[in-house]
């Protein structure tokens, strides 16, 4: 069982999660998210982090933009978050490991809709559908992939919170899960957007035996 932190903007923050039993730092290079990385940090810190996996997540980016990233912060995967085609995924994923990220509302077909992106990307990630991109913090209903067989690792998203912990593990446990790769948790463990309670996160991960 693996933990993502994502939203991450503080360096001293950053440096604490794999202390925890945290495996991946999420990092938002979209400029419209209010946890924007660079408006708390450089690419120089992010590239000076090696205690942990760092994931770029990206939302309509330029294929350039993205790879430039990569290099610049020595990101370990990218996680796409937009609107990015199959072609898109398939050019990033030439250079680096590929997230990529499906909001699903409660009638969306998981097969039709990760189907065209099975042979582009590394891994998927579910999360809720809502308004604009990014997470919504929205509670995701994981019984919609209860019935499905994915035939990659993902993330399972999508306002995982303190107290979700036995439900988790309750999930690992159906025929769906043998795919799960991570749980990614965000604003539900946050003082204000992208500084996170870090006495929230230590104890997730603990009563998840991490």
């Amino acid at each position: 069982m693996r933990v993502k932190v994502c939203g991450m903007t503080q360096p001293e923050q950053v440096s604490k999660l794999a202390a925890m039993g945290v495996s991946f730092a999420g990092f938002i290079f979209y400029p419209k998210s209010p946890r924007y990385v660079f408006k708390n940090m450089t690419t120089n810190q992010i590239r000076k982090e090696n205690s942990i996996n760092k994931v770029g997540v990206f939302v309509n980016a330029t294929i350039e933009e993205v790879l430039h990233m990569v290099d610049e912060c020595r990101l370990h995967m990218v996680q796409l978050h937009g609107d990015e085609s199959p072609k898109f995924c398939e050019k990033i994923s030439d250079y680096v490991s590929v997230v990529k990220a499906f909001r699903l509302s409660d009638n969306d077909s998981v097969e039709w809709m990760t189907r065209p992106y099975m042979d582009v990307c590394d891994m998927f990630m579910f999360d809720t559908l809502g308004a604009g991109y990014g997470g919504t913090g929205k509670k995701f209903d994981w019984t919609v992939l209860k019935n499905v067989s994915i035939g990659k690792p993902y993330f399972l998203s999508g306002g995982i919170e303190p107290g979700d912990e036995e439900r988790l593990k309750d999930f690992t446990t159906e025929p769906a899960a043998k795919a799960l790769f991570s749980f990614d948790i965000n604003s539900k463990f946050e003082s204000s957007p992208g500084v996170k309670d870090m006495e929230k996160v230590k104890a997730f991960c603990k009563n998840l035996g991490l």
